[in-house]
């Protein structure tokens, strides 16, 4: 399972967000596609926040255990949090879709 925190603030800005775990979704002998989505989704966010955005970004990643970790070093601009904001909506969608026992997604105040 993956399991996906998001840290907040009190006031609701974002912090970073730590991605934990495969999904475990494929069968046998079959590409997991719910990783796959997973992944896409965090890892095309750090790069767009850094790229597109301009923030100052540090992340830590582990392929072979499913690990990112991403810690915002300062206020994010305003289209870094719709950034945010639509990686948050996909990635519960996929929860939705493939169910808790796949992929959770929790929030943490910071």
């Amino acid at each position: 399972m993956t399991t996906i925190i998001i840290r907040k603030t009190k006031n609701g800005s974002y912090q970073g967000f730590t991605c934990m775990g495969h999904a475990g979704f494929a069968r046998k002998n079959e590409k997991d596609v719910l990783c796959a989505a997973i992944s896409t989704l965090t890892i095309c966010t750090v790069n767009a926040l850094e790229a597109l955005a301009g923030e100052s970004v540090e992340s830590v990643s582990d392929e072979e255990t499913g690990f990112l970790k991403c810690d915002f070093q300062g206020d994010l601009q305003e289209k870094s949090v719709f950034l945010m904001d639509a990686m948050v909506y996909s990635l519960e969608s996929l929860s939705k879709e493939y169910g808790k026992k796949f992929l959770q997604i929790k929030f943490e105040e910071v």
